[in-house]
């Protein structure tokens, strides 16, 4: 597919008013914003401060890299702003990607189809409580009252109270709708009809992915958000902040195809020879100190890259939290153990996961793992879980326990806890989702004296000295909401969370995590 080309998206104003697009993309955002009333021009009083305005111009493209439109954005210099005189509160939540994975894993399960709302200029649509002055923009400012300036009544995008200000209003709206909040995860919003038909929305800033049994619901939905405010139907899912979903026959698959090759050709390994593993079995990576020092902001580059390629790339969880430890002070070492990962993804950069329609994989899998003092500087260990739903992984997870663990059991039983609060948690979004499963979530477990440690309160050299918050987890087994079963060392999807493998143990846990390589039907 041959893709639209352009150069990097211009700065300046006035580079961008000779052209026509890049003009009808500014006028569309005053529109906007005078449509919204969320101006209004005025003498600047005398104890008042203005705060700088700038157009930030982005070309917008779809999951093929196509160019699909050109936005412009007014943007307030927010860093100017002082906390506790031009705003108090500014945390806004956003849609947790376990979360995401979860609605798109259910609605696999159950042959729902996703769709996606996409707001325009959502945060002109938060209302103000503080008074904010703003200059006139670039381009815009009129004739004979030059000396004027703006007062704010809705935000502008840049401004701290900004996102805060756009989630209240949205999540009012949902409540006056009759819509539930999820007291677990609070961009995850549901309704139910007398019917007992669900609709399930989830927010992350301006994008709203929504799903459901009842398709005269979902459309009663979308017309009253459109009216509400200003939006874009998109249609089914297809793009959601990089991770392309495909809606299939079998199921639905998620990956980031897009996003990796645009890792791979930002950091030159686009022509290089691709590996079978993200990392060596057997390699220690410290902090290697006499190593010769690298360019530390080019290897925060990878790692962050990497990092967000994790949201639909499990298998390459454990190799990229490693090297996450080295930001600082990074060496060669570090630097190779990275390429190495762009390696791996070189010939990897169609794979994906697959969660599966049907009766497979309906109940909530999970498994727990940890390397024993696996940290050659500190000694501590890490700690890895991998949970399982519609034969896809939905959540996992890779990191360094807080403390030293004594013994090979203290460290499995840390890690189980660790597992254990995640699998509440999801158990309880489940739960919102409508889905109700067993009552008691199984967790597998390659170490048997850390099932026993679970079901009893066994005293010995190995577990006298583990920390009491730990053993809540004894509490939840008893009451039969967590069951800690035995699973063989082979059979340990976690494994791969917690050390490198050998090459076919490495594919077959890969496998097992439901990735697959996505074959595009022409």
């Amino acid at each position: 597919m041959v893709q639209d080309t352009e150069p990097d998206d211009p700065v300046m104003y006035k580079e961008v008013a000779k052209h026509e697009k890049w003009r009808t993309a500014i006028q569309n955002e005053i529109n906007s914003i005078e449509k919204n009333n969320t101006w209004t021009l005025i003498e600047l009083p005398k104890d008042g401060k203005t705060i700088g305005v700038k157009w930030i111009f982005k070309t917008k493209r779809n999951e093929n890299g196509e160019i699909i439109k050109h936005k412009a954005r007014l943007v307030a210099k927010g860093y100017s702003q002082e906390e506790g005189i031009d705003y108090t509160e500014v945390f806004a939540p956003v849609a947790r990607m376990d979360t995401v994975r979860m609605i798109i894993s259910l609605a696999a399960q159950k042959d729902w189809k996703l769709y996606q709302l996409d707001v325009k200029s959502p945060f002109l649509h938060g209302e103000l409580n503080e008074e904010v002055y703003v200059d006139q923009p670039e381009g815009y400012v009129k004739k004979g009252k030059e000396h004027m300036v703006y007062r704010l009544h809705k935000a502008l995008y840049g401004l701290k109270q900004a996102p805060r200000a756009w989630f209240n209003k949205i999540e009012s709206h949902f409540v006056f709708e009759g819509f539930k909040r999820c007291a677990s995860e609070q961009t995850l919003f549901t309704k139910k009809n007398s019917e007992g038909k669900i609709l399930i929305v989830s927010i992350y800033v301006d994008d709203l992915i929504f799903t459901g049994d009842d398709h005269e619901q979902m459309k009663t939905f979308k017309e009253s958000m459109m009216k509400k405010f200003d939006m874009t139907d998109l249609g089914l899912l297809n793009y959601f902040l990089g991770i392309e979903v495909v809606q299939k026959a079998d199921g639905l698959f998620i990956c980031q195809r897009r996003y990796a090759e645009g890792i791979l050709k930002k950091f030159e390994t686009d022509d290089c020879n691709h590996v079978n593993s993200p990392i060596l079995p057997g390699i220690k990576v410290g902090r290697n100190e006499e190593g010769k020092p690298v360019d530390e902001t080019h290897f925060k580059q990878i790692v962050g890259s990497l990092m967000y390629l994790t949201s639909t790339r499990p298998d390459l969880m454990f190799a990229t939290s490693l090297i996450n430890r080295y930001m600082s002070n990074p060496t060669e070492l570090h630097l190779q153990v990275a390429k190495k990962i762009l390696r791996y993804l070189k010939g990897t950069t169609q794979y994906g996961i697959l969660y599966q329609k049907g009766s497979n994989g309906r109940e909530l899998e999970a498994y727990t793992d940890s390397d024993y003092a696996g940290d050659i500087n500190d000694r501590k260990s890490t700690s890895g879980y991998v949970f399982k739903f519609s034969s896809g992984a939905v959540a996992w997870t890779s990191k360094k326990q807080p403390i030293v663990s004594l013994s090979t059991t203290e460290a499995e039983f840390i890690a189980a806890v660790v597992c254990t609060c995640q699998a509440i948690w999801m158990k309880r979004i489940f739960k919102e989702l409508g889905y109700k499963g067993t009552e008691c979530i199984n967790i597998k477990c390659d170490n048997s004296s850390t099932i026993k440690l679970s079901k009893n309160p066994v005293m010995h050299g190995r577990s006298k000295h583990i920390d009491v918050r730990y053993h809540f987890l004894r509490d939840l087994t008893k009451e039969g909401a967590i069951e800690l079963v035995h699973c063989g060392s082979s059979l340990q999807v976690a494994d791969i969370m917690t050390k490198p493998l050998k090459i076919d143990s490495f594919l077959k846990l890969r496998s097992m995590m439901g990735m697959c390589e996505f074959v595009e039907v022409s």
